[in-house]
């Protein structure tokens, strides 16, 4: 009896830890939740361009002392890494250099044949646009010149707007023209950060856009390989093969047939050598070169001109003339231009970026997709004043100049100076050069552009995706190239209006042993709160804005229904909905009514609304619109596990 006292004194002590421990807890529970609510002002979007535009032309703009260097070596990356360049690299670079230019100058002149444009311009386009991208661009590999997918782009598209047959200098000039605007476009997207742009092509799109246009391109170089005269300018398969059928009876040559599958299988021979053993990469970089050479030969010294061959005759040779004043910037067509001009930049970008971040993550290194934009951009504003068309990165040339052993952008250069030296030295030698070689050597770099087994991983892994990739292969196979890719672009965006409104709202539960709150039908053995009167739920959707607030509002509302009546709830305890809002990266007008619909709602039902992690642009949008207040700064918190300790040690439910 005399011990009664003192008991009850320990467990008043007890009791007294107790509670200053839970107080201690709710003091940090306030505090952390301040932290979350009295977060600064996010930047505003005109904020954000402006950083944007400074980070790429000021790198360094906090430090003073780097003064006008950091600019210029943000614009020229090539002051940072030529501080580095010693003999040893040069020497690689220039071998490098040397094989890009052998499979450079016969594909150049076979692409500008596909532009439908005179040979020489295919080779002007190998030498201003490279140098150019040797000074501004930030790969070490990419090659830079004509390829087959643009200059297919253009000759599908630019003849609906000038005829090259009855008007081939207004079509030389539109071509510049667009050349202009691209690389306006190109360097637009640089300068403000607008690399997303390029993104609307999906990856899976591209495989399919690509796999069409091969298939769209070889069977044009049938044109060239039988010799036709008369043949379709659609693009599309059913008209091509159609105009082949018609055509070969009475038209195709022989011997300009067989000349040009001889040198496709030798083409495609040495290409085959050079994929097993890659001590003999040089074969198959030096195979087209060599093809021009031994079949100029063969015509010259056999005379097969005259047997039905059909050959290159003039080349017109000399530096890149001037074309500035044949842009046609106040014409007629501006607008057209403009346009072809914007779906050229994306192409040309998409392919460029794609291809010098592949060959950029085998080395090591990141290439900054802003700048390499803005150095596209420039190369082809500079290249459509010195008779250039859209110019971008080739893969098969990459491809050549990574396993010939370059080592900067310098190998461009060399490439460059060689075709120049070609142009003033050699192309009278090229007036006897069968066009069927030509087509040989497009059709032998095709393949490199069909990827089955991408497409086959596409399939496996994303289904939808697949579908974006049937679209774009379907539509430019089947009805031209614009389809195509807006195909492409329409189903990729299908894609993400489907996830983007109907998104899903998943009940949570806390991992065993863990502090961690995570989907129950991801991970089954999260445990639901058994708690009567909580609920936990967490939105999966990046926005909630119009497309998606209502129907976000209707799942929360219809599982709250469904769960409140599994859950037994005492009549004198009130029901929390605590709900997850991690994963909510933004919220428009249409999501902010939406939250206050369902908090009026669930009030009606006597039950209170607890949110979780409202990221910086939710929670300062919630502010200004006063939700905050009307839900209460005391409901607010920053993680799941937090909200349900407060309401369980609070005994609300």
């Amino acid at each position: 009896m005399v011990s009664l006292p003192n008991v009850s004194f320990s467990v008043e002590m007890h009791n007294n830890n107790q509670q200053q421990q839970q107080d201690l807890e709710d003091s940090g529970r306030t505090e952390r939740a301040k932290w979350l609510i009295n977060s600064p002002e996010p930047p505003y979007l005109w904020q954000e361009l402006v950083s944007g535009i400074r980070k790429n032309v000021f790198p360094h703009r906090g430090n003073h002392s780097l003064g006008a260097m950091s600019f210029f070596q943000a614009l020229f990356p090539i002051l940072s890494w030529g501080k580095t360049y010693n003999a040893s690299k040069l020497k690689d670079d220039f071998m490098a250099g040397l094989t890009l230019a052998s499979l450079s100058i016969p594909q150049s002149i076979g692409y500008a044949n596909i532009a439908k444009l005179d040979p020489q311009y295919g080779l002007y386009t190998s030498v201003v646009p490279p140098l150019i991208y040797a000074l501004m661009g930030s790969s070490r590999e990419i090659a830079i010149g004509p390829v087959a997918v643009v200059s297919m782009l253009l000759s599908s598209i630019v003849p609906n707007v000038v005829d090259p047959v009855v008007d081939p200098s207004g079509y030389r000039k539109f071509v510049f023209t667009v050349t202009f605007f691209a690389g306006t476009f190109q360097a637009i997207f640089g300068l403000f950060r607008l690399g997303f742009l390029v993104d609307f092509f999906s990856h899976a799109a591209i495989v399919g856009f690509m796999a069409g246009a091969a298939i769209v391109i070889g069977l044009q170089q049938l044109k060239g390989l039988f010799g036709l005269n008369h043949f379709t300018t659609k693009t599309d398969v059913v008209s091509v093969l159609g105009s082949v059928l018609k055509s070969v009876p009475h038209e195709w040559h022989p011997l300009n047939f067989s000349l040009g599958c001889l040198f496709l299988v030798f083409l495609l021979v040495a290409r085959s050598i050079g994929r097993r053993n890659k001590k003999l990469f040089w074969l198959p970089a030096i195979a087209p070169l060599l093809s021009v050479i031994l079949s100029t030969l063969i015509v010259y010294l056999t005379k097969a001109d005259e047997h039905g061959v059909k050959i290159i005759k003039h080349l017109k040779g000399g530096l890149n003339p001037s074309s500035l004043h044949q842009l046609q910037l106040n014409g007629p067509h501006v607008a057209q231009a403009a346009k072809i001009g914007l779906i050229s930049a994306v192409v040309a970008l998409t392919e460029a970026i794609a291809v010098g971040r592949s060959f950029a993550s085998i080395k090591g290194y990141h290439l900054d997709g802003n700048k390499e934009m803005m150095a596209m951009g420039f190369m082809n504003v500079a290249g459509s004043f010195t008779s250039c068309y859209v110019a971008t990165g080739s893969f098969s040339r990459t491809a050549a100049n990574f396993s010939a052993g370059c080592q900067t952008a310098v190998s461009n250069i060399v490439m460059a100076i060689t075709v120049v030296v070609a142009l003033e030295l050699f192309t009278k030698l090229l007036y006897y050069t069968p066009i069927s070689i030509l087509a040989s050597i497009i059709l032998s770099a095709l393949p490199g552009l069909i990827d089955i087994n991408e497409a086959y991983y596409i399939w496996k892994v994303d289904k939808l995706d697949f579908l974006a990739c049937l679209g774009a292969f379907f539509g430019v196979l089947f009805v031209s190239v614009e389809i195509g890719l807006l195909a492409a672009v329409t189903i990729s965006f299908a894609k993400i209006v489907l996830n983007s409104i109907r998104p899903s709202v998943e009940q949570l539960g806390r991992l065993p042993r863990t502090d961690t709150f995570c989907e129950v039908n991801q991970y089954p053995m999260a445990i639901e709160s058994e708690t009567p009167g909580l609920l936990t739920f967490g939105i999966n959707s990046g926005l909630l804005c119009f497309a998606n607030a209502n129907c976000i509002r209707e799942r929360i509302m219809r599982l709250v229904t469904e769960e409140g009546g599994t859950k037994e709830t005492e009549k004198d305890t009130g029901q929390i909905l605590i709900l997850d809002m991690s994963n909510v990266m933004n919220i428009d007008t249409s999501g902010i009514f939406a939250l206050e619909e369902l908090h009026n709602n669930l009030v009606s039902l006597g039950i209170k609304l607890a949110m979780v992690n409202l990221r910086w642009q939710v929670i300062h949008k919630l502010k200004v619109a006063k939700v905050v207040e009307k839900i209460g700064i005391e409901w607010i918190f920053l993680t799941v596990g937090e909200a349900v300790d407060a309401c369980l040690a609070s005994k609300l439910v």
